[in-house]
């Protein structure tokens, strides 16, 4: 073979830094993450520690792979998938939702952080609602929600009539006219019900979520397209979190639900 034909025979190999990543992650001793100072996604304290939900879960995740520690890098949202295209990082854990483009750009994990419509309801949630048809089907039922603002769409999308769809002016209002029984559900988010639930410490409600139907929006550790074989063995430990329990344990305190991102997948979020 003679010279030219040996060097593009050699740059047509995968390089080992590439087809063994973990191998060299759990070598170095630690995983580079890309973050966002954007809680409760992700966290940097004074002292420079990180938490926050994604870098939690990210951390114990490679705990788990073999490799102990995650150095974290501040940057800017839009810098983050070409600084992992540059190698600048190793994986994304920022609370970065899953876009086709994005999709296409990066290779995702499973679900890990996700915002989905959520009901705040009385305790015990005793008319049954999992979703805005079960509130249509009670017509003696109402619902609060920001006027113009999705909750309100998908309510009357689902056939709650227009006089049964409450326009609530602000969280607050929210949960005082559930409190007073003006109102039997109040829609909103679900980062935004775990803010108003934690704000008003009322063991009278709870939040029922993701509402059965609605769109729910993820985030998943996004790795280079070329560390495909990382990404998997991620996955398999993020499903064994899951199953577990250990999963809620680590996101629910930060407001997210585990449900939510259990409930769907890459391949949904991706529409692939």
């Amino acid at each position: 073979m003679n010279k030219t034909l040996l060097t593009i025979a050699l740059l047509a190999m995968p390089l080992p830094a590439l087809a063994d990543k973990l191998d060299s992650l759990k070598e170095q001793g630690f995983a580079r993450i890309a973050i966002a100072n954007e809680p409760p996604f992700t966290a940097v304290a004074a002292d420079g520690s990180v938490s926050g939900a994604a870098p939690d879960v990210a951390r114990e995740i490679f705990q788990r792979l073999g490799v102990p520690e995650v150095v974290a890098s501040i940057s800017e949202y839009g810098a983050m998938i070409p600084g992992l295209q540059a190698r600048r990082f190793d994986v994304i854990t920022a609370g970065l939702f899953m876009k086709p483009e994005r999709c296409a750009a990066v290779a995702y994990s499973e679900p890990v952080l996700c915002d989905a419509e959520a009901l705040l309801l009385p305790k015990g949630n005793p008319k049954g609602f999992k979703s805005y048809a079960d509130i249509a089907a009670d017509s003696t039922a109402k619902i609060g929600a920001p006027g113009g603002g999705t909750e309100e769409k998908l309510a009357l999308e689902a056939g709650v009539p227009r006089d049964r769809v409450i326009v609530v002016p602000d969280g607050q209002s929210g949960v005082k006219m559930l409190q007073d029984g003006r109102i039997d559900a109040y829609s909103l988010p679900v980062l935004s019900i775990s803010d108003l639930m934690a704000k008003a410490a009322d063991p009278n409600l709870e939040m029922f979520a993701p509402v059965v139907g609605a769109p729910v929006y993820c985030d998943g550790a996004a790795f280079n397209k070329d560390d495909t074989a990382l990404r998997d063995a991620f996955d398999v430990e993020l499903a064994k979190l899951k199953a577990s329990g250990e999963f809620a344990a680590i996101v629910e305190p930060y407001g997210f639900s585990a449900a939510a991102a259990i409930s769907t997948s890459r391949a949904q979020q991706c529409g692939e």
